[in-house]
């Protein structure tokens, strides 16, 4: 099991300079496999104030901290909303996922619109994210043989397979597990070695798992293939009116 989740997480909202529209958990507690001393990873958006967009300096659009917090890393970092929404509009998968992410430390009213448009911006080309993300976290295992990317391969891709089939993104394994038959079955396993060490070696067969990864990389080709899900986002122009109307009139709720 990962760190106690219920530590003061609330305070480092309070802490920082701009407002934030949200804070979620990500990382392995959104994925379901944490260790006992995985950090805490938070994502979020802030809320840049009008007049640092319109002088001659550059703002200060993303913001990255790492701290230590009751002996907890954290690992705090948040997008300007402009930010945050062009890269929801660029069909990335990972921001989405802090958007959805259904470990909420702080939300607004902003933060549930932005949630209401989600499903608008998802397209079928979202699979070249998780085909993307799976193909550099396998190179990272095949290079440490750790578990932690290994693991890491697998969620990208099942997410992925789940998503063109169901329009639904999924970030929990475990969940994704139930989801999607072709899961390999010693996932359940894997995830269990993952909770006694965050870098801990992968004690697995090579070429089996080699031969899953690349049969779920065909499920996923597959799936995007068949896929319901438009191949353009509708939700540009909403969203630029929901960046506006927040950037002027400040965070609700």
């Amino acid at each position: 099991m990962g760190p106690d989740l219920d530590i003061d997480l609330t305070s480092v909202v309070a802490e920082q300079t701009d407002p934030l529209l949200f804070a979620t958990v990500s990382g392995a507690h959104l994925y379901g496999f944490p260790s006992r001393d995985s950090d805490v990873d938070l994502r979020g958006v802030h809320l840049l104030p009008v007049t640092d967009l319109v002088g001659l300096r550059e703002p200060d659009e993303t913001r990255s901290r790492m701290w230590d917090r009751d002996g907890v890393e954290m690992d705090l970092v948040t997008h300007d909303l402009r930010k945050f929404v062009r890269l929801m509009l660029r069909n990335n998968g990972y921001v989405l996922e802090q958007l959805l992410s259904p470990l909420v430390v702080h939300t607004t009213d902003a933060h549930a619109e932005l949630v209401a448009l989600a499903p608008a911006v998802i397209t079928s080309h979202h699979a070249h994210h998780y085909r993307g993300f799976a193909g550099t976290q396998w190179r990272l295992f095949e290079k440490n043989g750790e578990l932690k990317p290994l693991l890491y391969t697998f969620r990208v891709l099942l997410t992925g397979i789940h998503l063109m089939r169901s329009g639904r993104l999924v970030a929990h394994l475990p969940t994704l597990l139930g989801e999607v038959p072709a899961a390999p079955a010693y996932l359940p396993e894997l995830i269990a070695a993952k909770s006694a060490a965050e870098h801990g070696g992968a004690d697995v067969e090579h070429a089996r798992v080699a031969d899953d990864v690349e049969r779920l990389h065909v499920l996923l080709d597959e799936a995007q293939a068949d896929s319901v899900l438009p191949g353009a986002h509708t939700a540009y122009d909403v969203l630029h009116d929901l960046v506006v109307r927040v950037r002027l009139q400040g965070i609700q709720g």
